[in-house]
């Protein structure tokens, strides 16, 4: 008996949580324009295009690229338009739902390597601008391989306890009443589409995000390497000016004309397409968000 009723909490708690009714009416129809300033801010081709591309070959979406993480390989699947292998046939609330509460069209929880724990913080219209945009693009056939997890990683349902702990859709940082607007937009794009907290923030036992360390540094989730500290605390880029974040982010050189490297040349590269108020805005609220020591086990 109390199995049963064990059993049958499990199931509730972990039950996937769609979007309500309301907010998916309030999408409304996207505008595909807008929708490409959010896509190359939420770096979606970095994951999702074929590993290597270039060029015009970054918005054939066919996924593929492998994640090697502690707790398997995942590997992002295909969000071209194609409606056999993509996501042709998702309705707007579909791509809404799994965007912004991490939950697919076919009501299973999705893995948080997709980082919908950032894109929970999206405005419902840019979600809908997105979607528009990337109905746009070409449809390719073809489906990703398959995720490679273990038990009991491979247990999509246990994912619902995962986000009790670890998943809201509240700011990171609070601000001030009268934070400049740009602090409040650059807040906006790091911690909604621009998703740096997924790899520059540590992470707890559970491989959530400590938000109490937030973009402090992080061992690679690869588990090799480390991704730095981006606050203004020394061991940061406490030194650089917003000028030179800005400019970093557009040219991919340091203060010290030291170039980008690693995984950060996609994002940078991403960025780069960004307005420049953007740009600015995201060096704003660098600048502005508590400063702390690295994230990440000093190099022994």
């Amino acid at each position: 008996m109390f199995g049963g009723i064990g059993a049958a909490g499990f199931w509730l708690l972990t039950e996937p949580k769609r979007l309500d009714e309301a907010t998916v009416a309030a999408l409304g129809v996207g505008d595909a324009g807008r929708g490409e300033r959010i896509f190359w801010a939420g770096g979606c081709a970095s994951c999702h295009a074929r590993p290597g591309a270039e060029g015009d070959a970054l918005l054939e979406l066919a996924g593929g690229l492998a994640m090697v993480t502690p707790f398997g390989t995942f590997i992002p699947p295909n969000i071209s338009p194609d409606p056999d292998d993509g996501i042709g046939k998702w309705s707007l609330g579909d791509f809404a739902n799994a965007m912004m509460r991490g939950v697919a069209p076919d009501g299973s929880h999705l893995y948080p390597a997709f980082p919908y724990t950032s894109y929970a913080r999206m405005q419902p219209a840019d979600v809908a601008d997105l979607h528009a945009y990337m109905q746009t693009l070409p449809a390719v056939s073809g489906k990703a391989p398959a995720h490679q997890l273990s038990f009991p990683f491979n247990l999509r349902r246990g994912l619902g306890l995962w986000k009790l702990v670890n998943f809201g859709d509240g700011p990171v940082i609070a601000l001030a009443a009268d934070a400049p607007e740009r602090v409040a937009l650059g807040r906006y794009l790091v911690e909604g589409p621009g998703h740096c907290g997924e790899c520059h923030t540590p992470r707890n036992v559970t491989g959530g995000s400590d938000t109490s360390r937030w973009l402090s540094g992080a061992v690679a989730a690869e588990g090799e390497g480390v991704v730095p500290n981006i606050t203004p605390h020394e061991s940061g880029i406490g030194l650089w000016s917003a000028g030179d974040i800005a400019n970093y982010l557009e040219t991919g050189f340091t203060p010290d004309y030291d170039s980008v490297g690693g995984s950060m040349v996609a994002v940078q590269r991403n960025m780069a397409r960004l307005r420049a108020e953007d740009r600015d805005a995201i060096a704003a609220y660098l600048k502005a968000i508590p400063p702390h020591p690295n994230g990440y086990p000093a190099r022994k």
